[in-house]
Protein backbone atom coordinates (compact mmCIF):
# COMPACT_ATOMS: atom_id res chain seq x y z
CA UNK A 1 0.00 0.00 0.00
CA UNK A 2 1.32 3.40 -0.84
CA UNK A 3 1.88 5.71 1.83
CA UNK A 4 0.23 9.26 2.07
CA UNK A 5 2.84 11.82 1.50
CA UNK A 6 4.20 14.52 3.60
CA UNK A 7 4.19 18.26 1.94
CA UNK A 8 7.21 20.53 2.64
CA UNK A 9 4.32 22.84 4.21
CA UNK A 10 3.57 20.11 7.11
CA UNK A 11 7.49 19.93 7.67
CA UNK A 12 7.45 24.04 7.23
CA UNK A 13 4.99 23.92 10.17
CA UNK A 14 6.59 21.82 12.00
CA UNK A 15 10.04 23.47 12.02
CA UNK A 16 8.57 27.40 12.21
CA UNK A 17 6.02 26.00 15.38
CA UNK A 18 8.61 24.65 17.77
CA UNK A 19 7.52 21.05 17.65
CA UNK A 20 9.68 17.77 17.30
CA UNK A 21 9.67 16.43 14.06
CA UNK A 22 7.61 12.58 13.33
CA UNK A 23 9.61 10.02 14.98
CA UNK A 24 9.21 6.41 13.14
CA UNK A 25 6.12 5.72 16.17
CA UNK A 26 4.38 8.84 15.24
CA UNK A 27 4.66 8.48 11.63
CA UNK A 28 3.21 5.36 11.97
CA UNK A 29 0.42 6.61 14.45
CA UNK A 30 -0.58 9.15 12.29
CA UNK A 31 -1.08 6.72 8.91
CA UNK A 32 2.50 8.00 7.55
CA UNK A 33 5.00 5.54 6.38
CA UNK A 34 8.48 6.48 8.12
CA UNK A 35 10.37 5.60 5.26
CA UNK A 36 11.05 2.48 3.20
CA UNK A 37 12.64 -0.86 4.92
CA UNK A 38 15.24 -2.72 2.82
CA UNK A 39 14.98 -5.93 3.90
CA UNK A 40 16.87 -8.21 1.59
CA UNK A 41 19.84 -7.81 -0.38
CA UNK A 42 23.29 -5.98 -0.02
CA UNK A 43 22.60 -2.35 -1.41
CA UNK A 44 18.82 -2.11 -0.80
CA UNK A 45 17.81 -0.54 -4.06
CA UNK A 46 14.07 1.04 -3.56
CA UNK A 47 11.63 0.50 -6.36
CA UNK A 48 10.65 3.86 -7.59
CA UNK A 49 6.73 3.56 -6.54
CA UNK A 50 8.01 2.52 -2.96
CA UNK A 51 9.98 5.92 -2.24
CA UNK A 52 7.65 7.77 0.23
CA UNK A 53 7.51 11.41 -0.76
CA UNK A 54 7.64 14.53 0.71
CA UNK A 55 6.46 17.06 -1.83
CA UNK A 56 5.54 20.64 -2.49
CA UNK A 57 2.79 22.03 -5.19
CA UNK A 58 -0.81 22.74 -4.91
CA UNK A 59 -2.23 20.87 -6.94
CA UNK A 60 0.68 18.14 -7.53
CA UNK A 61 1.74 18.88 -11.32
CA UNK A 62 2.11 15.55 -12.31
CA UNK A 63 -1.24 14.87 -10.92
CA UNK A 64 -2.63 17.85 -13.65
CA UNK A 65 -4.40 16.73 -16.67
CA UNK A 66 -2.17 15.24 -19.53
CA UNK A 67 -3.17 18.36 -21.84
CA UNK A 68 -1.99 20.59 -18.97
CA UNK A 69 1.22 18.68 -18.57
CA UNK A 70 2.85 19.24 -22.01
CA UNK A 71 1.52 22.48 -21.95
CA UNK A 72 3.79 23.48 -18.54
CA UNK A 73 6.84 20.48 -19.69
CA UNK A 74 5.90 17.73 -16.90
CA UNK A 75 6.76 15.27 -20.03
CA UNK A 76 10.04 14.49 -21.89
CA UNK A 77 8.65 15.58 -25.48
CA UNK A 78 7.93 19.25 -24.17
CA UNK A 79 10.27 19.85 -21.41
CA UNK A 80 12.70 22.94 -21.37
CA UNK A 81 15.47 23.94 -19.27
CA UNK A 82 15.88 27.79 -19.06
CA UNK A 83 19.37 28.93 -18.09
CA UNK A 84 19.54 32.81 -17.50
CA UNK A 85 21.87 35.00 -15.39
CA UNK A 86 20.65 36.80 -12.62
CA UNK A 87 18.83 40.09 -13.45
CA UNK A 88 19.18 41.03 -9.83
CA UNK A 89 22.93 40.59 -9.91
CA UNK A 90 26.31 41.24 -12.32
CA UNK A 91 26.49 37.46 -13.26
CA UNK A 92 27.76 37.30 -17.10
CA UNK A 93 27.27 34.43 -19.30
CA UNK A 94 27.55 35.07 -23.06
CA UNK A 95 25.11 32.22 -24.43
CA UNK A 96 21.93 31.74 -22.06
CA UNK A 97 19.22 29.22 -22.95
CA UNK A 98 15.53 30.68 -23.19
CA UNK A 99 12.24 29.28 -23.64
CA UNK A 100 11.34 33.11 -25.40
CA UNK A 101 13.92 32.49 -28.57
CA UNK A 102 13.85 28.50 -28.61
CA UNK A 103 17.32 28.21 -27.12
CA UNK A 104 16.20 26.54 -23.74
CA UNK A 105 17.42 22.59 -23.35
CA UNK A 106 15.67 20.59 -24.34
CA UNK A 107 15.03 16.93 -22.89
CA UNK A 108 16.29 15.79 -26.55
CA UNK A 109 19.20 17.93 -26.27
CA UNK A 110 20.24 16.47 -23.02
CA UNK A 111 19.90 12.64 -24.48
CA UNK A 112 22.69 14.13 -26.89
CA UNK A 113 24.98 15.09 -24.01
CA UNK A 114 24.27 12.14 -22.19
CA UNK A 115 25.88 9.87 -25.28
CA UNK A 116 29.16 10.73 -24.29
CA UNK A 117 28.73 12.03 -20.22
CA UNK A 118 25.99 10.17 -18.72
CA UNK A 119 26.83 9.00 -15.33
CA UNK A 120 24.99 7.06 -12.99
CA UNK A 121 25.47 6.21 -8.93
CA UNK A 122 24.01 4.99 -5.91
CA UNK A 123 22.55 7.43 -3.31
CA UNK A 124 20.38 7.52 -0.30
CA UNK A 125 17.50 10.04 -0.38
CA UNK A 126 16.65 11.52 3.11
CA UNK A 127 14.69 14.50 4.32
CA UNK A 128 16.56 16.06 6.89
CA UNK A 129 13.59 16.77 9.06
CA UNK A 130 12.32 13.04 9.23
CA UNK A 131 14.47 10.50 10.69
CA UNK A 132 14.08 7.63 8.41
CA UNK A 133 15.45 7.46 4.75
CA UNK A 134 12.91 7.77 1.51
CA UNK A 135 14.39 5.70 -0.83
CA UNK A 136 17.83 4.44 -2.36
CA UNK A 137 18.20 3.93 -5.92
CA UNK A 138 20.60 4.19 -8.98
CA UNK A 139 20.21 7.17 -10.30
CA UNK A 140 21.23 8.23 -13.63
CA UNK A 141 22.30 11.94 -15.44
CA UNK A 142 23.86 14.39 -17.04
CA UNK A 143 26.75 16.62 -14.60
CA UNK A 144 25.61 19.77 -14.24
CA UNK A 145 28.51 21.30 -15.32
CA UNK A 146 28.12 19.68 -18.49
CA UNK A 147 25.22 21.96 -19.67
CA UNK A 148 26.20 25.11 -18.25
CA UNK A 149 29.37 25.25 -19.66
CA UNK A 150 27.27 25.49 -23.23
CA UNK A 151 26.06 28.82 -21.56
CA UNK A 152 29.54 30.34 -21.75
CA UNK A 153 30.17 31.34 -18.01
CA UNK A 154 32.18 34.45 -17.62
CA UNK A 155 32.83 36.29 -14.90
CA UNK A 156 30.97 37.15 -11.38
CA UNK A 157 29.79 34.08 -10.77
CA UNK A 158 29.34 33.03 -7.24
CA UNK A 159 26.36 31.04 -6.55
CA UNK A 160 23.53 29.03 -9.16
CA UNK A 161 20.12 28.66 -8.01
CA UNK A 162 17.57 26.48 -9.58
CA UNK A 163 13.63 25.67 -9.07
CA UNK A 164 11.25 23.46 -10.30
CA UNK A 165 7.55 23.99 -11.74
CA UNK A 166 5.71 25.90 -9.19
CA UNK A 167 2.05 26.41 -11.19
CA UNK A 168 2.84 29.89 -12.37
CA UNK A 169 2.33 30.89 -8.56
CA UNK A 170 6.17 32.89 -7.21
CA UNK A 171 4.33 31.62 -3.28
CA UNK A 172 5.18 28.14 -4.37
CA UNK A 173 8.45 28.20 -5.45
CA UNK A 174 11.09 25.90 -4.36
CA UNK A 175 14.45 27.44 -4.98
CA UNK A 176 18.05 26.05 -3.67
CA UNK A 177 21.60 27.31 -3.78
CA UNK A 178 24.84 25.51 -4.78
CA UNK A 179 28.24 27.23 -4.42
CA UNK A 180 29.77 27.33 -7.98
CA UNK A 181 32.90 25.13 -6.91
CA UNK A 182 30.53 22.80 -6.09
CA UNK A 183 29.11 22.32 -9.13
CA UNK A 184 32.46 23.16 -11.65
CA UNK A 185 34.27 21.02 -9.48
CA UNK A 186 34.38 17.69 -7.52
CA UNK A 187 36.25 17.06 -4.40
CA UNK A 188 38.37 13.85 -5.20
CA UNK A 189 36.35 10.94 -3.92
CA UNK A 190 33.12 13.03 -5.00
CA UNK A 191 30.29 12.18 -7.18
CA UNK A 192 28.90 15.36 -9.55
CA UNK A 193 25.79 17.34 -9.32
CA UNK A 194 23.25 15.71 -11.49
CA UNK A 195 20.48 16.64 -14.17
CA UNK A 196 19.08 13.69 -13.72
CA UNK A 197 16.37 11.69 -15.83
CA UNK A 198 16.34 7.67 -14.67
CA UNK A 199 16.18 5.72 -11.42
CA UNK A 200 16.78 2.01 -11.63
CA UNK A 201 16.62 2.06 -15.43
CA UNK A 202 13.99 3.50 -16.05
CA UNK A 203 13.21 6.87 -17.40
CA UNK A 204 11.60 8.88 -13.83
CA UNK A 205 8.30 9.26 -13.56
CA UNK A 206 6.47 12.50 -12.54
CA UNK A 207 6.11 11.28 -8.88
CA UNK A 208 10.16 10.71 -8.47
CA UNK A 209 10.39 14.30 -10.47
CA UNK A 210 10.56 13.67 -13.97
CA UNK A 211 11.26 14.57 -16.63
CA UNK A 212 14.50 16.18 -15.12
CA UNK A 213 15.27 17.09 -11.53
CA UNK A 214 18.38 17.86 -9.73
CA UNK A 215 20.65 15.29 -7.61
CA UNK A 216 23.14 16.61 -5.29
CA UNK A 217 24.88 13.40 -3.67
CA UNK A 218 26.36 14.74 -0.39
CA UNK A 219 23.20 16.47 0.48
CA UNK A 220 20.08 15.99 1.79
CA UNK A 221 16.79 15.77 -0.33
CA UNK A 222 16.04 19.55 -0.85
CA UNK A 223 18.85 19.94 -2.78
CA UNK A 224 17.30 17.71 -4.96
CA UNK A 225 14.72 19.28 -6.59
CA UNK A 226 11.75 18.12 -8.97
CA UNK A 227 10.46 19.09 -11.91
CA UNK A 228 13.39 21.43 -13.01
CA UNK A 229 12.63 24.19 -15.34
CA UNK A 230 15.00 26.71 -14.28
CA UNK A 231 18.98 27.15 -13.50
CA UNK A 232 20.34 31.00 -12.81
CA UNK A 233 23.77 32.17 -12.43
CA UNK A 234 24.39 34.72 -9.80
CA UNK A 235 26.84 36.72 -8.34
CA UNK A 236 25.04 36.93 -4.97
CA UNK A 237 27.27 35.76 -1.96
CA UNK A 238 25.02 33.93 0.36
CA UNK A 239 22.55 31.28 -0.63
CA UNK A 240 18.93 32.14 -0.15
CA UNK A 241 17.32 28.67 -0.21
CA UNK A 242 13.63 28.53 0.36
CA UNK A 243 14.07 25.65 3.07
CA UNK A 244 16.14 28.79 5.30
CA UNK A 245 12.61 30.00 5.96
CA UNK A 246 12.05 26.99 7.84
CA UNK A 247 15.29 27.64 10.24
CA UNK A 248 17.05 24.55 8.52
CA UNK A 249 20.79 24.01 7.88
CA UNK A 250 20.86 24.32 4.19
CA UNK A 251 24.09 23.05 4.01
CA UNK A 252 24.31 20.44 6.05
CA UNK A 253 25.92 17.20 4.46
CA UNK A 254 24.21 13.70 5.07
CA UNK A 255 24.92 12.27 8.21
CA UNK A 256 25.64 8.64 9.54
CA UNK A 257 23.18 6.55 11.51
CA UNK A 258 21.67 3.27 11.82
CA UNK A 259 17.97 2.63 12.20
CA UNK A 260 16.29 -0.50 12.84
CA UNK A 261 13.20 -2.73 10.82
CA UNK A 262 10.40 -4.10 11.24
CA UNK A 263 10.75 -6.09 14.95
CA UNK A 264 8.44 -7.61 17.08
CA UNK A 265 7.15 -6.13 20.44
CA UNK A 266 6.74 -9.43 21.98
CA UNK A 267 8.39 -13.01 21.76
CA UNK A 268 8.88 -16.46 24.16
CA UNK A 269 11.47 -17.29 25.90
CA UNK A 270 11.69 -20.08 23.07
CA UNK A 271 12.21 -17.37 20.18
CA UNK A 272 15.54 -16.83 18.80
CA UNK A 273 15.21 -12.84 17.64
CA UNK A 274 17.39 -11.69 14.77
CA UNK A 275 18.04 -7.86 15.40
CA UNK A 276 18.29 -5.97 11.47
CA UNK A 277 17.83 -3.11 10.05
CA UNK A 278 18.98 -0.13 7.60
CA UNK A 279 22.18 2.66 7.92
CA UNK A 280 22.46 5.50 6.09
CA UNK A 281 25.98 6.29 5.00
CA UNK A 282 27.04 10.00 5.10
CA UNK A 283 29.64 12.01 4.28
CA UNK A 284 31.99 10.55 7.16
CA UNK A 285 31.50 6.80 6.17
CA UNK A 286 30.69 3.94 8.00
CA UNK A 287 33.01 2.00 9.97
CA UNK A 288 30.69 -0.46 12.31
CA UNK A 289 26.89 -0.90 13.28
CA UNK A 290 26.51 -1.14 16.68
CA UNK A 291 23.00 -2.49 19.01
CA UNK A 292 22.61 -2.71 22.73
CA UNK A 293 20.37 -5.11 24.78
CA UNK A 294 19.22 -3.40 28.33
CA UNK A 295 16.89 -4.72 30.50
CA UNK A 296 14.58 -2.07 32.05
CA UNK A 297 15.35 -3.33 35.65
CA UNK A 298 19.30 -2.15 34.88
CA UNK A 299 20.18 1.44 35.58
CA UNK A 300 21.13 3.56 32.56
CA UNK A 301 25.02 5.19 32.33
CA UNK A 302 24.88 7.97 34.68
CA UNK A 303 25.63 11.70 33.14
CA UNK A 304 25.75 10.24 29.88
CA UNK A 305 23.19 11.15 27.63
CA UNK A 306 24.46 10.06 24.47
CA UNK A 307 25.26 6.71 26.18
CA UNK A 308 29.20 6.44 25.70
CA UNK A 309 29.69 4.01 28.33
CA UNK A 310 27.17 1.74 27.30
CA UNK A 311 28.35 -1.87 26.90
CA UNK A 312 27.21 -1.77 23.04
CA UNK A 313 27.78 -4.74 20.40
CA UNK A 314 28.52 -5.40 17.15
CA UNK A 315 26.46 -6.30 14.31
CA UNK A 316 27.45 -7.16 10.90
CA UNK A 317 27.15 -5.30 7.75
CA UNK A 318 25.75 -6.79 5.05
CA UNK A 319 28.23 -7.68 2.36
CA UNK A 320 27.41 -5.94 -1.11
CA UNK A 321 24.92 -8.13 -3.50
CA UNK A 322 25.02 -6.77 -6.76
CA UNK A 323 21.62 -8.92 -8.16
CA UNK A 324 20.36 -5.13 -6.90
CA UNK A 325 21.83 -3.94 -9.80
CA UNK A 326 22.22 -6.55 -12.04
CA UNK A 327 19.52 -5.04 -14.15
CA UNK A 328 21.22 -2.38 -14.62
CA UNK A 329 23.94 -3.50 -17.05
CA UNK A 330 23.94 -0.54 -19.18
CA UNK A 331 24.30 1.81 -16.25
CA UNK A 332 26.84 4.11 -17.01
CA UNK A 333 28.64 3.51 -13.57
CA UNK A 334 30.83 6.10 -11.98
CA UNK A 335 34.01 5.23 -11.03
CA UNK A 336 34.27 7.17 -7.50
CA UNK A 337 32.22 4.30 -6.52
CA UNK A 338 32.60 1.19 -9.02
CA UNK A 339 35.42 -0.79 -10.70
CA UNK A 340 34.59 0.31 -13.75
CA UNK A 341 36.25 -3.79 -14.76
CA UNK A 342 34.72 -5.55 -11.90
CA UNK A 343 31.18 -2.96 -11.91
CA UNK A 344 31.99 -3.88 -8.35
CA UNK A 345 31.95 -1.07 -5.53
CA UNK A 346 35.27 0.11 -5.23
CA UNK A 347 34.27 -0.35 -1.10
CA UNK A 348 31.47 -1.13 0.85
CA UNK A 349 29.25 0.37 2.03
CA UNK A 350 29.82 3.59 0.10
CA UNK A 351 29.09 7.28 1.13
CA UNK A 352 26.00 8.51 0.53
CA UNK A 353 24.05 5.24 -0.11
CA UNK A 354 21.90 2.84 2.37
CA UNK A 355 23.16 -0.36 3.71
CA UNK A 356 21.82 -3.21 5.76
CA UNK A 357 22.98 -4.83 9.25
CA UNK A 358 21.86 -8.06 10.95
CA UNK A 359 22.79 -9.86 14.41
CA UNK A 360 21.05 -12.52 15.88
CA UNK A 361 20.50 -12.51 20.02
CA UNK A 362 20.94 -15.32 22.13
CA UNK A 363 17.73 -16.65 24.04
CA UNK A 364 16.48 -14.31 26.34
CA UNK A 365 15.38 -14.07 29.82
CA UNK A 366 11.04 -13.51 30.58
CA UNK A 367 11.42 -9.73 30.89
CA UNK A 368 11.14 -5.67 29.29
CA UNK A 369 13.85 -4.45 27.21
CA UNK A 370 15.09 -2.11 25.68
CA UNK A 371 16.97 -2.13 22.29
CA UNK A 372 19.10 0.56 20.45
CA UNK A 373 21.32 0.85 17.65
CA UNK A 374 23.92 3.26 16.70
CA UNK A 375 26.71 3.85 14.00
CA UNK A 376 30.09 4.27 14.08
CA UNK A 377 31.70 6.54 11.06
CA UNK A 378 35.09 6.36 9.53
CA UNK A 379 36.17 9.12 11.82
CA UNK A 380 35.39 7.32 14.99
CA UNK A 381 32.75 9.41 15.99
CA UNK A 382 29.82 7.57 17.70
CA UNK A 383 26.03 8.44 16.41
CA UNK A 384 24.89 10.85 16.67
CA UNK A 385 28.12 12.50 17.02
CA UNK A 386 30.01 14.70 15.24
CA UNK A 387 26.68 16.79 14.30
CA UNK A 388 23.99 16.02 16.97
CA UNK A 389 22.29 19.23 16.02
CA UNK A 390 18.63 19.53 15.09
CA UNK A 391 17.31 21.06 11.50
CA UNK A 392 20.73 20.01 10.02
CA UNK A 393 19.25 15.69 9.40
CA UNK A 394 17.97 13.61 12.26
CA UNK A 395 20.66 11.30 13.74
CA UNK A 396 19.18 10.56 16.86
CA UNK A 397 19.90 6.87 19.01
CA UNK A 398 16.64 5.03 17.98
CA UNK A 399 15.30 2.61 20.40
CA UNK A 400 12.61 0.17 20.45
CA UNK A 401 10.74 -1.92 23.19
CA UNK A 402 10.57 -5.45 23.63
CA UNK A 403 8.66 -8.25 26.23
CA UNK A 404 10.01 -11.55 26.64
CA UNK A 405 7.45 -13.94 28.07
CA UNK A 406 7.82 -17.34 29.59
Amino acid sequence: MKARALSRRDLFKLGTAGAAVLTHAEAQAAGKKAGPVCEEGGCCITPSGDFYNVERGNPLPYKLPIEKQREIGMVRETWRLEVIADAASNAKIERPMLRSDGTALTFERLMEIAKTKAVSYLKVITCNNLADPLGHGLWEGVPLRDVLWECGPVENLRHVWYHGHHNEDPKQIFKCYLPMNRVFEDPPGELPVMLCYKLNGEFLTGERGGPVRMIVPEAYGFKSVKWLQRIGFTNAHQSDDTYANGNNDINSWLKTFARFGDLPNKLSVKDELTLHGNAQVGISGLRQVQYWLRNVNEPLPANDPLFTRAPWQEAQIVPFDGSGIAGFKGAPLHPVQFDSATRLPRQWPLRHTLCRWTTKLAKLAPGKYELRCRTIDENGHAQPMPRPFPKSGKNNIQKALLEVVA
